[in-house]
């Protein structure tokens, strides 16, 4: 069973370079870290999942620059984001950040792709929220275009370039692998992305009505179903063995949120899913 961290990291937690080391130790596949670059001081602002937004969201690390730390301290650690807003970002200027990060880590990163929920975050970075996800998806094609040609060239509704030479290309070929965040089964990871990143699944029946639908899916796009990355994030607590109802119900990958403003606490956090972690025999 995969096995990874979501790290929910600030200035106030420890180092990412030291939670990266102490979960590679311990077993664990990947970390993966989320992606704010601000939010707008409106006090009506609430999280997707509902209840009040926690201080912490304001003050996440840049994403990119802590998974690089992250790979400086670790050798086979998988470096995964959940989510990047791909809609934010000049595809030009991300192309290169993921294409340099998966070149200086070996070939770690993995991709998670998403359109964001917080309206004036996006407005601030001049994006529309109710064309974010055709932004998304045109930022992350032109990115494509940019890693698997020596010449690229883009036309699109916000992305246009032409001719340009853009190094480094990633490490993996042709791009690092490409996860979908979306709330409910789509056919934008099946035409689009390697895997899915379902978002709200409250317990593992709901889980596995939906990645029936997804598999359905690909079927019929005529994709093998079984070469789909099903990760889920289990961000509230959770006992091993529910852990392995997810995997009954067709998780690939399943991501645990630790504690990080204590390394006894995280290391202890850790240890609770120890047996998951043993290598089969």
């Amino acid at each position: 069973m995969r096995i990874g961290l979501f790290l929910f990291t600030t200035e106030r937690a420890v180092n990412i370079g030291t939670l990266a080391e102490v979960a590679e130790e311990s077993g664990i596949e990947s970390i993966w870290v989320p992606e704010h670059t601000h939010i707008p001081a409106d006090p009506d602002i609430k999280p997707p999942l509902g209840g009040d937004l926690p201080d912490s969201y304001s003050r996440l690390l840049d994403p990119l620059i802590a998974l690089a730390t992250a790979a400086a301290n670790t050798e086979r650690l998988k470096l995964g984001t959940a989510i990047t807003l791909t809609a934010s970002h000049d595809p030009i200027i991300l192309a290169k950040q993921l294409a340099t990060l998966d070149q200086l880590s070996g070939g770690r990163l993995i991709l998670g792709v998403g359109s964001g929920w917080n309206r004036g975050e996006l407005a601030n970075h001049g994006v529309d929220f109710d064309s974010r996800w055709r932004r998304a998806r045109e930022h992350l094609d032109a990115m494509k275009a940019i890693w698997t040609n020596d010449e690229a060239s883009f036309a699109g509704r916000w992305v246009n370039f032409d001719r340009i030479l853009s190094w480094p290309k990633p490490a993996q070929k042709p791009y690092p692998p490409i996860l979908f965040g979306t709330v409910q089964p789509s056919r934008l990871v099946i035409n689009h992305a390697d895997g899915w990143l379902p978002l709200s699944i409250a317990h593992p029946g709901r889980l596995h009505d939906r990645v029936n639908t997804l598999r359905a899916m690909a079927e019929e796009a005529g994709r093998d179903p079984d070469s789909l990355d099903i990760t889920v994030m289990c961000l509230e607590t959770v006992e091993a063995q529910e852990l392995r109802d997810y995997a009954d119900a067709g998780a690939t990958r399943l991501v645990v949120r630790p504690p990080v403003d204590s390394l006894n606490q995280y290391r202890d956090f850790i240890d609770r899913y120890a047996e998951l972690l043993q290598p089969a025999i």
